[in-house]
């Protein structure tokens, strides 16, 4: 198992803020303990309590998750900026999360916003978003020339399944595939993902990063570049 990795952080909500430390494995586990309670989820928006009956005076939820609050946490992100190396900043993420809009409505929000601390700059994103894929892409925009995150969103072996996926850790990781990957051109066909999606490795986090890291071009897999080609901040 990979070493956890610990984000400080903090929580805020009607009842006040404090800090916290969310630990993660970097792939479908995050945890934390807010106010003496442990919570546990595969994703930040997904956070349940553990252990019996769920603290309502203490929190707000929806379908068994933490809701109407805000979410930072801070990470490592490694950057590789020509003619540097690859330099380590930090990574500050901020999620809200709204209450429940209604029965089968999901929650009435939910948006994030990051922002990228490097050598003394911070470049932050355009506006908010869904989900760390398009966050990630939007920040990947507005870095200067030269300067590309390296972590598992941008890597040559990584890709989504077309259906769709969450707020963050259903990145597809082909990394022990790689010459059947290296082949997908497309959804459909003999060399569509869906065809070849049984090679996956396994799921990780956009901002999580393996020894086989490889930066991704223009033409690989079902979703293509990263950053998307032609890409702006509405997603045109």
């Amino acid at each position: 198992m990979t070493a956890l990795q610990r984000w400080p952080g903090r929580y805020t909500d009607r009842h006040g803020s404090e800090q916290v430390v969310f630990e993660s494995d970097g792939r479908e586990l995050i945890r934390t303990t807010i106010r003496g309670v442990r919570f546990e989820g595969d994703t930040m928006d997904d956070l349940g309590a553990l252990g019996g009956e769920l603290p309502e005076a203490m929190f707000a939820f929806f379908e068994g998750a933490l809701c109407s609050c805000l979410l930072e946490w801070e990470l490592p992100m490694p950057v590789a900026v020509e003619g540097h190396g690859v330099r380590t900043g930090v990574l500050h993420c901020t999620l809200r999360l709204g209450g429940p809009a209604g029965p089968g409505r999901g929650l009435d929000r939910e948006t994030l916003t990051i922002t990228l601390r490097l050598d003394g700059h911070e470049y932050r994103t355009a506006e908010d978003h869904d989900d760390f894929e398009d966050a990630l892409h939007d920040l990947q925009r507005g870095l200067p020339h030269g300067t590309r995150i390296k972590a598992c969103i941008a890597c040559a072996w990584s890709d989504y399944h077309p259906v769709g996926h969450s707020l963050m850790a259903g990145l597809a990781c082909f990394r022990d595939a790689k010459d059947v990957y290296r082949r997908v051109d497309g959804k459909y066909g003999p060399w569509g993902i869906l065809t070849h999606w049984p090679a996956l490795t396994e799921f990780v986090q956009e901002t999580w990063l393996c020894g086989q890291f490889e930066h991704r071009t223009s033409d690989q897999g079902y979703r293509g570049a990263f950053p998307y080609l032609g890409w702006t901040a509405n997603g045109s």
